[in-house]
């Protein structure tokens, strides 16, 4: 599959719904509408229809943050034959927010605060014009959308509470530890394994959000809600290493900073 899109022309399509092709084996879909938040919560419900009727052909559907890239075996159907099925599939599922969809869970996060682990906090308070005190309030009172699963498999997350946007670091840092709770604009992202970043680090979680030893290597996935607590400092120790999993059954309490989740389907 190639990286640009074809020299084609657009393929006709629903005014609410844009397809686009994608290389010889691939449609860029997207959802039109003026409210960027619709555009999100239905892009994620397009992606739960697709994974339900899995259209002939289709081979793998990647999340981003405003759009969905399907994949398929271009010898079985071409991009035409494939978005019509997908208008098809659309015409008889809503993709208003709030429609039935796949069932989402809710993570609570654990998230440690220190001088070692917030080294970006003060700076975000600054720019946004309130205390580190507000600003860790309003992250807290914030529901985040799991939007993609960025490299890495890191949950990039929208929705936070916060009263403008946050810059990225002048100067990305080479390498962020672990479990770095991190936000820009008004988004943030967890950082599964050592490596660079740009975003802003605010705190970080004890826990184990990606472990290739798992199977799957993560619990959650796009479409779900995260929500972060912050913990004291001595309970790192308790939490540290805990792979952040999935409740087994709906009801599941959420409470208490293991990074418990429930069934919200």
């Amino acid at each position: 599959m190639t990286t640009h899109t074809a020299p084609a022309e657009r393929l006709h399509h629903p005014p609410e719904l844009e397809a686009e092709p994608f290389g010889d084996s691939a449609l860029m879909l997207r959802v039109k509408n003026d409210d960027a938040d619709f555009r999100r919560a239905a892009g994620g419900r397009l992606r739960d229809v697709l994974l339900e009727v899995r259209p002939y052909g289709v081979l793998d559907i990647v999340a981003g943050v405003e759009s969905l890239l399907v994949e398929f075996d271009c010898l079985a159907v071409t991009h035409e034959q494939l978005a019509q099925t997908i208008r098809l599939a659309v015409a008889g599922n809503a993709l208003e927010p709030g429609a039935p969809g796949a069932s989402q869970s809710l993570f609570v996060i654990p998230m440690v605060v220190s001088e070692e682990f917030s080294p970006d906090l003060q700076g975000v308070s600054e720019e946004l014009g309130m205390s580190p005190e507000a600003v860790l309030q309003q992250f807290q009172s914030s529901v985040l959308t799991i939007n993609l699963l960025a490299a890495a498999m890191a949950p990039m997350m929208g929705g936070v509470r916060f009263p403008g946007q946050v810059s990225r670091c002048a100067e990305p840092r080479t390498n962020v530890e672990p479990g770095s709770v991190m936000v820009a604009g008004t988004n943030a992202i967890i950082q599964p394994f050592p490596g660079p970043s740009g975003w802003k680090v605010i705190g970080r979680t004890p826990l184990t959000i990606c472990d290739i030893r798992e199977d799957p290597a993560t619990s959650y996935k796009p479409g779900d809600l995260v929500r972060f607590e912050v913990v004291p400092e001595h309970d790192w120790s308790r939490l540290e290493g805990q792979f952040l999993r999935a409740a087994s059954s709906a009801g599941a309490s959420s409470d208490g900073p293991e990074g418990g989740n429930r069934d919200l389907s």
